[in-house]
């Protein structure tokens, strides 16, 4: 049986080398092992699959998103503007009250 190294595994299946590294140490590749420093990987090793990522929007984030789409004025997006706003002039020392802030944008 025939073992190559990180950076020709990597080279071969086009991945990155740190992460041929990750697979070897989670156990993913099948018969790598460490001899020292340096892992030795099975030539006939496969990449393992990633798997489909389904990203799950939050509520809240898509209720944000609905709400500057549709520029509604006390929503959610539009007090939490107000706010960081408000917070960022204070920090950077202007005089600017929330009614300020809150109109700033009209």
């Amino acid at each position: 049986m025939k073992y190559l190294s990180v950076s020709e595994y990597a080279a071969l299946h086009g991945v990155n080398e740190r992460t041929v590294r990750n697979y070897c140490a989670a156990g993913k590749l099948a018969g790598a092992f460490l001899t020292g420093k340096t892992w030795s990987i099975p030539e006939e090793a496969t990449v393992p699959d990633k798997g489909k990522h389904t990203k799950r929007i939050s509520p809240l984030l898509s209720r944000l998103r609905e709400e500057q789409e549709s520029h509604l004025k006390g929503g959610i997006y539009h007090r939490t503007q107000i706010e960081l706003t408000y917070h960022s002039n204070h920090i950077e020392g202007s005089w600017w009250h929330r009614n300020h802030c809150s109109r700033a944008g009209t």
